[in-house]
């Protein structure tokens, strides 16, 4: 009937598909070109890419080693009680709204692992770690202005992205997320990703020469012979958006790593400016991978988290003495601020 809501089956369809992919519901099936979505499906892309446009023409594309979730989908005539639930679990994924008058905003929940989305009529990428770590970065419209707007809220705090290319960093849904910045490829970019990841050496061959390439800035174009290889061949699909290399996995989770790292030496300075200094031992300030300790501050506040099977959270005061000693499932992390001279903290938890 005419008017009343109702959840249908197929709530959008694989618009686009290149390489292996699957769609996970009561069986996992293998993804082919126009095959019907339905809620609660996920979406998994291995050596392939894909996008799913829904019934309000928003469309979602995944590139390789990428996970999407339908929470709930509800398309209905009338706006407003029309809905979409979106989890972006693993990998890089494109998110361009659809009519805008066909869902209202208040009713499109997209989130990652540590951050809530809310968008007003934008196009935008979400990367997500392993870790959970997630990168948005606003892009551009076809004029190359803003797309709209992007609100990333975390329990603790929110940021506002309105510029093109303009990204935040979320470690974990504890931590507000990072300061806003708007991504530019200039050579310090550059570096700051090679030192990060560096790149494996690569060796190119040619009939006549042996080229070797440590750094992207040593690369030039004479050294290859594109007349030689039949690109076409390799891909019979064409070129097309999903191809944009600003959706490449592994730029932007480099990108993530060097934001989260200008954000620690920005607070490092700050607090160096404010005459605060601490001395930490156990651990690092940001994501500790190995104590599985994040470190952070907000002003003169510490904040030291540790999430495993529990998570245990401790506030104390950057520049006093403490000795906090996480137990948890049997292991212990011991840290120390200022020496540790001062309050012990133990926190033990349990299955």
């Amino acid at each position: 009937m005419m008017g009343e809501q109702q959840q249908v089956a197929d709530i959008g369809d694989i618009s686009e598909l290149n390489g292996v992919a699957q769609i996970v519901r009561d069986e996992t099936l293998n993804a082919k070109l126009n095959l019907g979505i339905q809620s609660n499906d996920e979406a998994i892309t291995t050596n392939g890419r894909m996008a799913i446009t829904f019934l309000d023409d928003s469309t979602v594309r995944l590139t390789e080693h990428s996970e999407l979730l339908i929470d709930e989908y509800i398309y209905d005539p009338d706006p407003s009680k029309s809905k979409m639930a979106l989890t972006f679990g693993l990998g890089t994924a494109r998110f361009i709204t659809g009519n805008l008058n066909r869902i209202d905003k208040q009713n499109i929940q997209l989130k990652t692992p540590t951050a809530n989305i809310a968008i007003r009529g934008t196009d935008f990428t979400a990367t997500v770690d392993e870790l959970g770590r997630s990168l948005i970065v606003l892009l551009p419209d076809a004029y190359g202005l803003s797309s709209g707007e992007i609100e990333v809220i975390t329990a603790t705090g929110s940021v506002l992205l309105n510029k093109p290319f303009q990204a935040t960093t979320v470690s974990v849904f504890e931590n507000a997320p990072s300061k806003p910045v708007i991504l530019d490829l200039t050579l310090d970019i550059i570096d700051n990703m090679l030192i990060i990841t560096p790149p494996d050496e690569e060796i190119i061959e040619t009939e006549e020469v042996v080229v070797k390439k440590k750094n992207i800035l040593d690369f030039d174009d004479l050294d290859i012979d594109y007349l030689e290889e039949d690109f076409l061949a390799e891909d019979e699909l064409e070129f097309t958006e999903l191809d944009i290399n600003y959706l490449d996995v592994n730029f932007l989770e480099d990108l993530l790593d060097v934001i989260d790292a200008l954000e620690i030496a920005k607070e490092e300075d700050v607090l160096a400016q404010d005459g605060i200094s601490t001395n930490i031992k156990g651990t690092q300030l940001g994501q500790d991978l190995d104590t599985q300790i994040t470190t952070f501050y907000t002003g003169e506040k510490l904040t030291l988290i540790r999430s495993v099977q529990n998570t245990a959270r401790v506030d104390i005061n950057g520049g006093a003495s403490y000795t906090v000693i996480f137990i948890q499932n049997g292991v212990s992390k011991v840290v120390t601020i200022n020496g540790g001279e001062g309050s012990t903290i133990k926190i033990t938890q349990d299955n």
